[in-house]
Protein backbone atom coordinates (compact mmCIF):
# COMPACT_ATOMS: atom_id res chain seq x y z
CA UNK A 1 0.00 0.00 0.00
CA UNK A 2 1.25 3.98 -0.88
CA UNK A 3 0.02 6.72 0.71
CA UNK A 4 0.68 9.86 -0.79
CA UNK A 5 0.40 13.27 1.08
CA UNK A 6 0.51 16.70 -1.19
CA UNK A 7 1.55 20.03 0.11
CA UNK A 8 2.46 23.49 -1.58
CA UNK A 9 -1.09 24.68 -2.52
CA UNK A 10 -2.40 27.86 -1.78
CA UNK A 11 -3.47 31.53 -3.62
CA UNK A 12 -1.31 33.35 -5.90
CA UNK A 13 -1.67 36.23 -8.46
CA UNK A 14 -0.93 35.84 -12.18
CA UNK A 15 2.77 35.64 -12.99
CA UNK A 16 3.66 34.52 -9.83
CA UNK A 17 5.00 30.96 -8.69
CA UNK A 18 3.94 28.00 -6.52
CA UNK A 19 5.72 24.24 -5.24
CA UNK A 20 4.09 21.57 -4.80
CA UNK A 21 5.54 18.56 -2.75
CA UNK A 22 3.79 15.12 -2.67
CA UNK A 23 5.54 12.34 -0.16
CA UNK A 24 5.03 8.69 0.26
CA UNK A 25 4.88 6.24 2.27
CA UNK A 26 4.39 2.69 2.75
CA UNK A 27 6.16 -0.31 3.84
CA UNK A 28 7.44 -1.01 0.13
CA UNK A 29 7.48 2.42 -2.06
CA UNK A 30 9.06 1.52 -5.67
CA UNK A 31 7.06 2.95 -8.37
CA UNK A 32 7.72 2.95 -11.86
CA UNK A 33 5.91 6.47 -12.62
CA UNK A 34 4.63 9.61 -10.53
CA UNK A 35 2.18 11.94 -12.21
CA UNK A 36 0.39 14.91 -11.33
CA UNK A 37 -3.00 15.63 -12.80
CA UNK A 38 -5.35 18.44 -11.87
CA UNK A 39 -9.30 18.87 -11.95
CA UNK A 40 -10.69 22.69 -12.55
CA UNK A 41 -14.73 22.82 -11.45
CA UNK A 42 -16.22 21.18 -13.89
CA UNK A 43 -14.14 20.03 -15.53
CA UNK A 44 -12.19 16.14 -16.47
CA UNK A 45 -9.25 15.42 -14.42
CA UNK A 46 -6.53 16.01 -16.77
CA UNK A 47 -2.60 15.26 -16.79
CA UNK A 48 0.12 17.81 -15.72
CA UNK A 49 3.32 16.14 -15.80
CA UNK A 50 5.01 13.24 -14.93
CA UNK A 51 7.88 11.13 -14.64
CA UNK A 52 9.80 7.97 -14.12
CA UNK A 53 10.85 7.40 -11.09
CA UNK A 54 14.12 6.07 -12.09
CA UNK A 55 16.15 7.80 -14.89
CA UNK A 56 15.54 11.16 -16.19
CA UNK A 57 12.49 10.80 -18.46
CA UNK A 58 9.88 13.23 -18.04
CA UNK A 59 6.29 14.17 -19.34
CA UNK A 60 4.38 17.04 -19.63
CA UNK A 61 0.89 18.53 -21.63
CA UNK A 62 1.07 21.21 -23.56
CA UNK A 63 -0.26 23.82 -22.00
CA UNK A 64 2.83 23.95 -19.00
CA UNK A 65 5.46 22.79 -20.58
CA UNK A 66 8.37 25.94 -20.44
CA UNK A 67 6.58 26.91 -17.16
CA UNK A 68 6.21 23.71 -14.96
CA UNK A 69 8.85 21.16 -13.81
CA UNK A 70 8.69 18.16 -12.26
CA UNK A 71 11.44 16.11 -10.30
CA UNK A 72 12.27 13.58 -7.69
CA UNK A 73 13.69 13.41 -4.48
CA UNK A 74 14.51 9.45 -3.53
CA UNK A 75 15.84 9.97 -0.37
CA UNK A 76 12.48 11.58 1.03
CA UNK A 77 10.37 9.49 -1.33
CA UNK A 78 9.21 13.11 -2.44
CA UNK A 79 8.26 14.44 -6.05
CA UNK A 80 7.95 18.03 -7.03
CA UNK A 81 6.21 20.10 -9.15
CA UNK A 82 7.26 23.64 -9.40
CA UNK A 83 4.92 25.69 -11.21
CA UNK A 84 6.14 29.18 -12.89
CA UNK A 85 4.34 32.63 -14.68
CA UNK A 86 0.87 30.63 -13.17
CA UNK A 87 -1.94 31.79 -15.09
CA UNK A 88 -5.67 31.78 -14.03
CA UNK A 89 -6.43 28.60 -15.89
CA UNK A 90 -4.08 27.12 -13.87
CA UNK A 91 -6.51 26.70 -10.76
CA UNK A 92 -7.31 23.37 -9.93
CA UNK A 93 -6.69 20.66 -7.26
CA UNK A 94 -3.31 19.56 -7.72
CA UNK A 95 -3.89 15.37 -7.44
CA UNK A 96 -0.27 13.47 -6.99
CA UNK A 97 -0.14 9.81 -8.17
CA UNK A 98 1.72 6.87 -8.32
CA UNK A 99 2.18 3.53 -10.33
CA UNK A 100 3.07 0.65 -8.39
CA UNK A 101 2.95 -3.17 -9.16
CA UNK A 102 -0.01 -1.58 -12.23
CA UNK A 103 -1.84 -0.06 -9.48
CA UNK A 104 -2.53 3.80 -9.60
CA UNK A 105 -2.53 5.53 -6.50
CA UNK A 106 -4.17 8.93 -5.51
CA UNK A 107 -3.31 11.71 -2.97
CA UNK A 108 -5.89 13.69 -1.49
CA UNK A 109 -5.22 16.75 -3.92
CA UNK A 110 -4.29 20.52 -3.16
CA UNK A 111 -5.87 23.58 -3.96
CA UNK A 112 -4.13 26.00 -6.75
CA UNK A 113 -5.75 29.18 -7.15
CA UNK A 114 -4.71 32.06 -9.39
CA UNK A 115 -5.97 34.96 -9.41
CA UNK A 116 -6.00 37.53 -12.65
Amino acid sequence: QVQLVESGGGLVQAGESLRLSCTASGRTFSPERMDWFRQAPGEEREFVAGTRWSGTSTYYTDSVKGRFTISRDYANNTVYLQMNSLKPEDTAVYYCTAIQQDQRYWGQGTQVTVSS
